[in-house]
């Protein structure tokens, strides 16, 4: 009974408009008040210390500082850089400017950690440059959308920093290189119908006899920009910080490139950049925060054994349950970001990575990519949304093109979920 008035009032707050990180507070406060008749005030008595708990965590001192760096690369004027050596790289036929909008979306996505920041940087960039020469504004939109999704795949990643601190036995660095490969899958798997359907439709014809951008000059411009991931991701591989210092590494890195090197940046940009970056990182650390109450009610009122005891009475098996995952969380990431979904679901979620021994780096992984699908799907896809935006076209006029976009990313999230291997070989080989 008290299970259902958790699961109904967080229902009906989120459907009554309410923010999301207080119908997670309130529900389970109420819940936890309602299962304890002789003191119904114990849920608000409990509310403050676990909110202090669930973000009193040393590796969440790294997500704001992520944040940080996606704003910084975001105004620093990286992206274009790397577009044009991109093109320098593929050369102008019809089929290369999406391609490079993907190849630009996963460089990006090792520098930041945000997908909707990643489509508006790259958006901002390609969606204009991909108008220019033919490309339809949807299929622009749903390109950028779709490549964005991958940023929560390639470290360093905001969502595995969430996970990490939720699931025992997933550290950072684990996670980090076990969603190295399939974040690289995905973006592939991105490229080929991305190409195929520019080809076939003769999407950017215009591109032909345009002259290819000169190799070294714009490789010495998007220089900067290659070697942060090298920085970020190297410097945590051989030991030279942590995962939290790699973070506030990346922001002096992207502020020298931004003031010194490029000259793109001002001392009165810092303010706004600063500002917008506080605001995005209060949200998530107070949805982290009250999240934490959710958990609380969730673990005290004992909900998740009966919820185990019902997926595995089910009788569909290990691969049978992923596969009910992988439904449930492309739709839920249709409606909610992924920080979100990993603090709503993760406190049920665990038991039943236990049930079913799981590894729970390959499992984070997996979940992601799930999530990552929601996230460009319509009708309420965050990257999607941000893309349509700069386009300014309707999200519904991206269907007949992302629709292909989702089958491709589908299919590489099935080879993760069946060839486990995928993710962790490359953490096994680095030793984590």
């Amino acid at each position: 009974m008290i299970a259902t008035l958790l699961v109904v009032l967080f229902v009906v707050l989120m459907l009554a408009g309410v923010p999301i990180a207080v119908a997670l507070g309130l529900g389970g406060m109420i819940a936890i008040g309602a299962a304890n008749t002789d003191s119904p005030w114990w849920g608000l008595l409990a509310a403050p210390q676990n909110m202090h708990a669930s973000i009193a965590k040393y590796p969440l001192l790294a997500l704001p500082m992520f944040v940080l760096v996606g704003s910084i690369f975001d105004r620093s004027g990286v992206a274009r850089r790397m577009v044009t050596f991109a093109e320098a790289c593929v050369g102008r036929a019809p089929g290369t400017l999406p391609a490079v909008a993907i190849l630009v979306a996963m460089v990006l996505g090792g520098i930041s950690g945000s997908g909707p920041a990643n489509a508006a940087a790259v958006g901002g960039v390609m969606i204009a440059a991909m108008s220019k020469a033919g490309y339809p504004a949807a299929f622009s939109a749903s390109i950028v959308g779709a490549a964005a999704a991958t940023d929560i795949l390639i470290p360093p990643s905001i969502a595995f920093i969430v996970y990490s601190v939720n699931v025992p036995g997933a550290s950072v660095p684990a996670l980090f290189a076990a969603g190295m490969v399939p974040g690289i899958l995905a973006g592939v798997a991105l490229i080929v119908p991305a190409v195929l359907i520019s080809r076939q439709h003769g999407f950017g014809e215009a591109e032909r006899g345009l002259p290819r951008p000169p190799f070294w000059r714009s490789l010495g411009a998007a220089a900067w920009g290659l070697a942060a991931p090298v920085l970020i991701l190297g410097g945590m591989r051989v030991g030279w910080f942590t995962p939290t210092e790699a973070a506030v590494v990346a922001v002096a890195y992207g502020l020298f490139i931004g003031i010194a090197v490029h000259r793109s940046i001002g001392w009165r940009d810092l303010y706004p950049i600063f500002r917008e970056a506080s605001e995005v990182s209060a949200v998530i650390m107070l949805v982290l925060a009250l999240a934490g109450i959710f958990a609380y009610s969730v673990n005290t009122l004992g909900i998740a054994d009966p919820l185990v005891a019902w997926v595995k009475d089910l009788g569909l098996g290990s691969i049978g349950t992923l596969i009910l995952l992988f439904i449930v969380m492309t739709v839920l990431g249709m409606v909610l970001d992924g920080v979100s979904i990993f603090l709503v679901f993760l406190p049920l979620l665990y038991p039943l990575m236990l049930a079913f021994n799981w590894d729970p780096v390959w499992f984070g992984v997996l979940l992601t990519m799930k999530i990552a699908i929601g996230q460009f799907t319509p009708p309420m896809a965050v990257n999607l949304m941000v893309a349509c935006r700069i386009a300014r076209v309707r999200i519904d006029e991206t269907i007949p093109w992302v629709g292909w976009l989702i089958v491709s990313f589908v299919a590489a999230t099935l080879v993760v979920l069946f060839v486990p291997e995928v993710a962790l070989w490359l953490p096994r080989y680095l030793g984590y």
